[in-house]
């Protein structure tokens, strides 16, 4: 690597490393996996590898070195095959897409650029990789008595790294081309990510992902991927490995690497000089456009419809806004292996999924009715145009995606449950009446808890979202009542009292007694606190928009 593609990669690791440390929300999400996920597998490690690592020094039978040597062939090479995923998404997200690209691409060569992002990559999950293999593999080598290991995992660790991640910064620069550049699959890029996303977790909730890992695991065993693991068992005491595929794994490594630069430079050079795809739906949205204004017109005035279509119109260009609406899904996943194991969807499914429909009306478009402005919130706020008219406006664009969807989705749920017909019509006319009040209430948070400024989406774009304080407000605004509402609707105050009662009695504070009444007169009056918020909440943001003033 020259002196400049080190300079470049030392920049980009450096305002990488940058953008995460002053991001605090992201910051609190990795270090929440770092200590779920690596935190729990190094302790684990550490508690279990010393007394392994004793073993094999005392030497171990044939059985023990059989098992070792598939695991660390077939371990290393799904860890190649997942760093190569992992740098492949990098590169389509952000490796492949550099901040301030145009100055970088002619402040030095494209090759020199490439190997710098491709460095400072290398960089990047080397941090993420190494320390937790320096630890485990130092807990093996206190039992074994010797440091061997932590040299051999190490070395393998950087040959891995060394190849793995050019192999994937050029899978995900193509696909980054492909679906930013080429335009039959541009034009339908978010569909294809919607499916891909859909395909992945299904495969981690029905089970064969981890029946995918494990064929791959055994048949990997012998190939060429891993052979890499031989270089580790060569540092683990009373264990044999094989010169010869030592030797392999070198050589593979000094080929695949400089390749897969040279493709990858390749690669970079014609993803960034190519135009992007451009296509035109202008003519098609505006005929669906057109045909929604006719019928508003017969309904709503003018400006109201105005604001209407302008929320529709905006969010259909840009729906990367509307990413954080899918958020609450990834909770989903096990729902997915309960409906496989059940063959049905259960009860308690479709009421969640309606449930997150509701939620879900609501956080569409009017969860910052102020911050989604954007630049034209000094032109909107001294405009002709009412607070009524503007807060209508977003409700009733909410209630147009979301009912029709709510109405069809809560029915489909609740006939293909075993809900009952008379607790399936329940569950529509809840969903549909919740798909409408959700929106109005919604209006009144986002305007008392608003964000101006935009967020970091993914690594390379930004959108402005509603705050985490009107998320967190919102969630609360719907899930209370409705709480509220399946208690009484069970039944279920009595039990829910003897529950209470039966932890204060165990919890170290003084001792309570909770009745069925008292749960049932809070139920009562939470739900009509949650009926009644509302219209007091879009009366609140139309007073709110009338009112402001800037700053």
């Amino acid at each position: 690597m020259t002196r400049v593609a080190a300079l470049v990669a030392r920049t980009e690791f450096r305002r990488t490393v940058r953008a995460m440390t002053t991001d605090r929300t992201k910051l609190l999400m990795l270090a929440l996996l770092a200590a779920l996920v690596f935190g729990s597998v190094t302790v684990a490690g550490g508690y279990l590898l010393p007394a392994l690592g004793e073993r094999f020094a005392d030497g171990a039978g044939a059985e023990s070195v059989a098992l070792a040597t598939g695991a660390a062939t077939g371990g290393v090479a799904i860890g190649w095959l997942f760093l190569v995923g992992m740098s492949a998404i990098r590169a389509f997200t952000a490796a492949a897409d550099p901040d301030e690209a145009a100055f970088l691409l002619v402040s030095t060569s494209t090759r020199n650029a490439t190997l710098g992002v491709i460095g400072a990559e290398i960089l990047l999950f080397g941090v993420w990789v190494l320390p937790p293999a320096i630890v485990l593999s130092s807990a093996f080598a206190v039992g074994a008595g010797t440091a061997l290991p932590v040299v051999g995992t190490v070395l393998v660790g950087v040959l891995a790294l060394l190849t793995a991640v050019p192999v994937g910064f050029v899978v995900g620069t193509w696909f980054r081309h492909l679906v930013t550049v080429y335009e039959p699959i541009a034009r339908y890029r978010w569909f294809l990510f919607v499916g891909f996303w859909v395909a992945y977790f299904g495969a981690i909730a029905t089970g064969r992902f981890d029946l995918v890992v494990s064929e791959l695991f055994v048949a990997l065993q012998d190939g060429p991927l891993g052979w890499p693991g031989h270089l580790l068992l060569a540092t683990v005491p009373n264990v044999p490995a094989s010169g010869t595929t030592i030797l392999g794994a070198l050589v593979g490594t000094a080929l695949v690497a400089p390749i897969a630069l040279a493709i990858g430079v390749s690669s970079a050079r014609v993803h960034w000089f190519a135009d992007p795809a451009r296509f035109d739906d202008r003519e098609r949205s505006g005929a669906s456009s057109s045909r929604l204004a006719e019928a508003l017109s017969r309904v709503v005035d003018r400006p109201t419809r105005t604001v209407t279509l302008t929320a529709i119109r905006r969010t259909r260009r840009a729906p990367i806004r509307l990413a954080y609406v899918g958020y609450p899904l990834f909770g989903a996943v096990g729902f997915v292996q309960a409906i496989v194991e059940a063959g049905t969807i259960p009860a308690y499914v479709a009421v969640v999924l309606s449930g997150y429909l509701v939620w879900a009306a609501g956080a569409l478009f009017t969860l910052n009715p102020l911050g989604d402005l954007g630049r034209a919130l000094p032109a909107v706020v001294t405009s002709t145009l009412s607070g009524r008219q503007a807060i209508a406006g977003l409700v009733l664009a909410g209630v147009l995606v979301a009912a029709p969807v709510g109405l069809v989705v809560s029915l489909a749920l609740g006939l293909v449950s075993p809900l009952s017909i008379e607790r399936t019509l329940a569950l529509v006319v809840a969903t549909t009446v919740g798909t409408v009040a959700t929106p109005a209430l919604a209006t009144g948070v986002g305007t008392a808890l608003p964000r101006f400024g935009s967020v970091n989406v993914t690594n390379s774009r930004e959108a402005v979202m509603p705050s985490k304080a009107a998320f967190v407000a919102y969630s609360l605004a719907v899930v209370l009542p409705t709480a509220a509402g399946a208690v009484l609707y069970a039944d279920a105050a009595a039990p829910i009292a003897g529950l209470l009662t039966a932890t204060a009695a165990w919890a170290p504070t003084p001792e309570i007694a909770v009745t069925g009444a008292q749960i049932s007169v809070a139920a009562w009056t939470v739900l009509v606190v949650g009926v009644l918020a509302p219209p007091v909440s879009a009366l609140y943001a139309i007073e709110r928009f009338d009112r402001y003033a800037l700053e």
